[in-house]
């Protein structure tokens, strides 16, 4: 608890330095347009990300949903929603009714609606994968058929980290789980390295929203990180063509443990009785049992007589008796 409210306090103290990172990288992207292109079109918002660089590779992976206050998707961004095959319907019947379903629901971010037995037949062909794959920006799922997703979808969806992201379609409140999703964003931890890197906005917001969405998202990896000890290293900010700026280190008086000292006495004497950070009762003796100890008698030790072998006659000595 204490080092990530220790990351949250050096976070809120400069949050004036964070801001001036981003107004940095913002200023560096301006300067990377070309010339016969208007800067920060909607078309070309870069991604901004969060490097965290951990002490230790962790013992097992885990992925973190980290919600943002500020949305840091762009609205031109596509999203594709895979569901399941409804009985006795067709494909197309199928994605109708889904539609009809989001438009009662209110959501309107979601681009394409493609059933399970759809993606099985239509996209069965590894170029068809690879193109739904870059049509997309996000895909989502229902959360009825997640287990059955990633014999279709192929590894390239895991590479790219565009796995789909479970939706319970049957929810009361399907708008707002949605738009969690979607506003929010992910990190994904590995045991394969100590590096991972979260989405926490784009060019094309305030310095003050990707501000506050550093400070969200550090505070909910911190919560939520399954590591014991100290855990954050390093934290950059970076673009897709920028140099990765730092803005957290930790210290380094961690990796040195205080040695616990031994207890003393008065005149200066380590106190007897202790071994290995741990005191034990020191054996003290009344004069009473000394005395007893004393007065003992000590049993003396009585040699043992070892039996004398009788000696082996000579074989001359035997001749000559005949």
């Amino acid at each position: 608890m204490a080092v990530w409210f220790c990351i949250i306090y050096v976070l809120t103290v400069m949050s004036c330095q964070v801001k001036k990172a981003v107004q940095a990288l913002q200023a560096f992207l301006k300067t990377q347009t070309k010339p016969n292109r208007q800067p920060l079109l909607s078309d070309d918002h870069q991604q901004f990300g969060l490097l965290f660089t951990l002490w230790r590779i962790p013992r097992r992976s885990q992925t973190i949903r980290i919600p943002l206050p500020h949305k840091h998707r762009s609205e031109t961004d596509d999203i594709c929603l895979f569901t399941r095959d409804e009985p006795q319907m067709t494909p197309e019947q199928t994605q109708r009714f889904y539609k009809r379903l989001l438009e009662e629901k209110g959501v309107s971010s979601i681009t394409e609606i493609i059933p399970y037995k759809a993606l099985k037949t239509e996209y069965k062909p590894f170029e068809a994968k690879r193109r739904l794959l870059g049509n997309f920006d996000m895909f989502l799922s229902d959360d009825r058929i997640r287990r059955l997703l990633p014999s279709h979808l192929g590894k390239h969806f895991y590479e790219r980290k565009k796995e789909p992201l479970c939706v319970n379609l049957q929810s009361k409140n399907l708008a707002r789980d949605i738009q969690r999703l979607v506003q929010g964003t992910n990190l994904k931890v590995t045991k394969k390295g100590c590096c991972c890197m979260a989405r926490i906005g784009h060019s094309g917001m305030t310095a003050d929203e990707v501000t506050e969405n550093i400070e969200a998202a550090v505070k909910t990896v911190m919560e939520k990180i399954r590591m014991d000890g100290s855990v954050m290293k390093v934290i950059h900010l970076k673009s897709q063509e920028s140099v990765a700026l730092p803005i957290y280190n930790s210290e380094l008086s961690h990796l040195y443990e205080p040695t616990k000292k031994k207890p003393k006495t008065s005149n200066g004497e380590v106190r007897p009785g202790f071994s290995k950070g741990k005191f034990r009762t020191a054996d003290v003796k009344t004069k009473q049992e000394k005395q007893e100890e004393e007065e003992e008698d000590i049993p003396q030790l009585v040699p043992i007589a070892t039996p004398v072998k009788k000696p082996k006659l000579k074989v001359s000595s035997l001749l000559l008796c005949f």
